[in-house]
């Protein structure tokens, strides 16, 4: 194998392809990336036997072959070298990479032992790649992170005719975004699939840049090898991934919605999100912050009368009766930081029922929902 190409090429393409390496590989071989040659293009490959990364590119090459070396030290070499063009060579259990007056011999590891990888489903459709990203990255922050509850872990991802609906919950609050999309077939049946929420959440993010992505499911809403594909293109480099669907079963969270609201809130995210997290400097890991609606009005604090306590107001436009709830301040920030407006509206129905927090009025009250427990306070 031998081949030049351009290093920002190389490096981008090497860096991406090694998002699926696992920090601790099982077996040595998934440790490594890939490199195949044939013709003009060169294909990176990565995989952990749960998700799969790959990357082509046109590369000038002179001969053909394959060679597996370690993604992480290829990625940092890579990263390194000087602006130049990249020389790759191949000869017996070495791969040497020159570039301009830098030299590297990294030993290869067998062909032979790397896993096959996943063969890219059907195709289900399209989607805006950076709406999809957006939408993934509001959601993924509601997921559960133990393991031990994989139904938790992941993100309900539903189709059903042009819309796509996202859902991921931790029990303590709840993240639903509906966005549209093109489906390859408008007739289909509707599909759920459970996808692992950081994995999602990283493919999304790192197709983000080209103009659409490609999202393969079968037309059942999974396949036999129970696997999920996205793929995309930016100047000229193609990219795919895949990763293992979740065999769990997702909550009914749709109950879970409240449908009429007792009074709301309309606040200005900016400030309040600085007055959360001012209040919260005070209070101990996870402990509530409380905030006390009245008319115009809300008033934060936290602490207590044996350590440090803060307290702080800002206007609001308030309708209803006045209400004092609480709340964990990093759920509350995660959902405020999620909102796409300046403004954000929260609903009430009682002070220790779940709060639903969306964008303000001008937009589209479909497109995103937050909700979030209260902390019960004493008395």
């Amino acid at each position: 194998m031998k081949f030049r190409v351009e290093r920002d090429a190389l490096a981008d393409a090497v860096t991406w392809a090694a998002r699926s390496l696992s920090a601790r590989p099982t077996i040595p071989v998934l440790a490594g990336l890939l490199l195949s040659v044939t013709d003009d293009q060169l294909s990176i490959s990565g995989f952990d036997l749960e998700a799969s990364t790959e990357v082509d590119l046109e590369v000038a090459a002179a001969a053909a072959g394959q060679a597996l070396v370690s993604g992480r030290l290829l990625a940092d070499i890579t990263r390194a070298l000087a602006p130049h063009p990249v020389d790759v060579t191949v000869e017996g259990s070495r791969l040497t990479i020159s570039c301009g007056s830098a030299r590297f011999t990294l030993p290869t590891m067998p062909v032979e032992d790397y896993p096959r990888l996943p063969t890219m489903p059907t195709t289900a459709g399209t989607v805006a790649s950076s709406e999809f990203a957006t939408a993934v990255a509001q959601v993924a922050i509601a997921a559960g992170r133990d393991d031990t509850l994989p139904m938790l872990t992941g993100v309900r991802l539903e189709i059903e005719g042009d819309r796509l609906t996202l859902a991921a919950t931790d029990r303590y609050r709840l993240a639903v975004r509906e966005l549209a999309w093109k489906p390859d077939d408008p007739s289909a049946e509707p599909a759920q699939v459970l996808v692992p929420a950081r994995t999602l959440a990283d493919a999304a993010k790192s197709l983000s840049t080209s103009e659409s992505m490609t999202i393969a499911l079968s037309s059942s809403g999974g396949t036999a090898e129970g696997i999920i594909g996205f793929a995309g293109s930016t100047n000229g480099r193609a990219s795919r991934a895949t990763t293992r669907l979740l065999d769990a079963t997702f909550p009914a969270y749709r109950s879970l919605l409240p449908t009429d609201w007792a009074s709301t809130a309309e606040v200005a995210v900016a400030p309040l999100v600085e007055a959360v997290k001012r209040v919260a400097l005070v209070a101990d890991r996870n402990a509530p912050v409380r905030l006390e609606f009245t008319d115009g009005s809300v008033a934060l604090s936290a602490g207590g009368e044996d350590e440090g306590r803060a307290e702080e107001q800002l206007e609001v436009g308030y309708e209803g009766e006045p209400i004092t709830t609480a709340f964990n301040p990093q759920f509350l920030l995660d959902g405020l930081g999620a909102l796409s407006s300046g403004s954000a509206r929260l609903l009430f129905t009682s002070s220790n029922k779940p709060v639903v927090l969306r964008p303000d009025a001008s937009g589209d009250p479909a497109e995103y929902t937050y909700l979030i427990m209260p902390v019960r306070l004493p008395g």
